[in-house]
């Protein structure tokens, strides 16, 4: 809820602010030390000289100047030993700071990115936005900053050596090492940095990111996220599809069909990352010796995943360091029809695992409880409609999905219960019923589900418990349980004698709804039955919301006339026998054609384009 979230961003910021703090501590200890090497440069300079003119001048001043000569070796003694000492200091300094990026390397800087990339997960299927890359970015950089300015003081103290030293001076003792643990950490800090910012995705589906099309451009992005010193040569990152995939593991192969190898840019809108971007990504299936592919396994296609790997290695400061990283699973698809199955393999995939290397996760996929499966299908409404599920059709769904057990948060889903086995009594999956009822919604059904009009998965028994006790015409909006992307209304009458009917009409599809806009077919829609006129029986949205008040703001403008032309609008018709018998659990079912009477009777009340009239079923 709203103060769990609250509490996890104050978490998240005071964790930050730690971090923050830590490594502007390292930045200003390094920049003392830098403060450090130099006066132990002035130190040694002075000792230097006047070691030096000691030594000229010894054979004559022993004799001459026996005293003074040996409290100029006091002298001398004494700032060697201040000189060690601040050697010996600075270095103990140094190690103090190394330790100190080890642990914020260990402890705060790779679980934050570990964290941002199983965000980058979640947000892929719907989640929360991601955040917190440029964050990262300045992170690393500093702390790469720091490390490369240390190895140059490193470098500063051998110099130094070369000019003076003596028994027992730490820094030949200590240096070696102490440059080694430095490398260790410059190295792996850069090649942790190497990340992939943006996913592989279709352009065409920027919302469902993961699957690729065979023959469709895809776009993908990495990014480093260490600002690193210059450079000298350019550096170029290579892709590669299905790299080091064992045999046998997938029955398709694939080969990227463009350019797989690009030059890494500082963007200009950027603080300086070095970045690359394929545009212009396109994926070819292999072709097979005499028409067979081989290695034809129980996974479908949509459950083999497949990875893309960027590589490249350059070389900083004598330090040459390959750079590896790959994509989340892919699901490569050769048809459209197959976007759905592709989608909730990605989703299964990025909710459960966070290793991007588990291609074979659907070899035997784990079970997710129903609280983790219904927030993330809260999330692919979310996505399209700009807000998720509430509480009620959230238990509808869990109601149709897990039946008994749908009051139960922690009950274990399986992947095939989700998207493989066939609800009862149809002939199709959970996962293929909600997805067609997404797309209805994003291409038809927008506005009035946005304004809380769908009362959406409840079933045709509750629908009737709701209902029976309501005003004459009050009607509700649920989708239709047997027909794929389809949306119904069923209102109440109430006979002479008191008995309850219940009238539903025929699901409205994709092909009805692009022809009228569901609005318009709320507001025109009539029924007619022998010797009554045609009217429209829905009054009253459920529970009592006048029709066009609910309705109004939502209704295509009705065209004006004009001349000569006399205008026709599409009516959406039922036709309701007088002979047909209704028992409260029964749905109306209109029967074919209406008779000459009927006809003419009709053309007396309105005017409509004969040819365009739908004629409704029962569900």
């Amino acid at each position: 809820g709203p103060l769990e979230r609250s509490l996890q961003n104050s978490v998240a910021f005071e964790r930050q602010k730690n971090i923050d703090n830590r490594v502007a501590i390292i930045r200003g200890s390094v920049q003392l030390m830098d403060q450090a090497v130099k006066s132990i440069e002035d130190m040694q300079d002075d000792f230097d000289f006047r070691y030096k003119t000691l030594q000229a001048r010894e054979s004559s001043d022993a004799r001459q100047n026996p005293e003074m000569m040996k409290q100029e070796v006091t002298t001398l003694q004494a700032m060697l030993n201040s000189l060690d000492f601040k050697r010996k200091e600075i270095l103990s300094k140094m190690d103090d700071v190394i330790k100190e990026i080890e642990d914020l390397m260990s402890s705060q800087l790779n679980p934050e990115l570990q964290d941002w990339k199983r965000r980058q997960q979640i947000a892929a299927i719907g989640g929360p936005q991601l955040t917190g890359l440029e964050q990262l970015h300045s992170w690393f950089t500093l702390t790469a900053q720091s490390l490369f300015q240390m190895k140059r003081q490193l470098d500063k103290l051998a110099d130094l050596i070369v000019k003076v030293t003596y028994e027992s001076d730490p820094i030949p003792l200590q240096k070696p090492q102490m440059e080694e643990r430095v490398k260790y950490l410059i190295y792996h800090l850069i090649k942790s940095s190497f990340v992939v910012e943006k996913q592989p995705c279709m352009p065409t589906h920027p919302q469902k990111p993961l699957i690729i099309k065979t023959g469709v451009q895809f776009t993908t992005k990495v990014r480093l996220l260490v600002k690193l010193p210059e450079v000298d040569y350019q550096l170029k990152v290579k892709t590669t599809f299905d790299k080091d995939l064992p045999p046998g593991r997938v029955s398709r192969q694939f080969f990227i069909l463009t350019n797989n190898t690009k030059v890494m840019d500082i963007e200009d809108y950027s603080n300086g990352c070095l970045s690359v971007e394929f545009r212009h990504l396109q994926l070819k299936e292999k072709k097979y010796i005499n028409g067979t592919k081989g290695n034809e396994g129980l996974l479908s296609v949509t459950e083999e995943l497949h990875s893309l790997s960027f590589e490249a290695c350059f070389t900083v400061q004598g330090l040459t360091i390959d750079l590896e990283i790959c994509s989340l699973p892919l699901v490569v698809i050769s048809n459209v029809s197959q976007l759905p199955g592709g989608w909730v393999s990605v989703m299964w995939y990025n909710l459960l695992s966070d290793e991007p290397r588990n291609l074979a996760f659907f070899g035997n996929p784990p079970r997710a409880t129903w609280s983790q499966l219904s927030e993330v299908l809260s999330w692919q409404f979310s996505t399209f409609t700009g807000k998720g599920l509430n509480k009620e059709q959230l238990s509808m769904l869990g109601g149709k999905l897990l039946g008994q057990h749908a009051s139960c948060s922690d009950y274990q889903v399986s992947w095939s219960k989700l998207s493989k086995e066939n609800i009862p009594g149809k002939p199709f999956s959970f996962w293929m019923w909600l997805d067609s009822i997404l797309e209805l919604i994003k291409k038809h059904l927008l506005p009035v589900w946005n304004e809380n009009y769908i009362m959406g998965f409840v079933s045709k028994e509750m629908e009737r418990t709701l209902l029976k006790d309501k005003e004459p015409g009050t009607f509700l909006l649920r989708f239709s349980e047997s027909h794929l992307g389809g949306i119904t209304f069923t209102w109440v009458e109430h006979g002479d004698n008191g008995e309850v009917k219940f009238n539903s009409v025929e699901p409205y599809t994709k092909n009805r709804l692009s022809a009228l806009p569901f609005a318009d077919i709320i507001r025109d829609y009539k029924v007619i039955s022998e010797g009554v006129v045609p009217e429209n029986p829905l009054k009253f949205l459920y529970p009592d919301i006048p029709k066009d008040e609910a309705f109004g703001r939502l209704y295509n403008i009705q065209p004006s006339k004009v001349h000569p032309y006399i205008t026709s609008t599409l009516i959406p018709i039922s036709q309701l026998r007088s002979n047909t018998t209704t028992t409260p659990s029964s749905c109306q079912s209109p029967e074919p054609p209406m008779t000459p009477g009927e006809f003419d009777m009709l053309s007396e009340h309105l005017c409509f384009d004969i040819n365009s009239m739908s004629s409704p079923y029962s569900e």
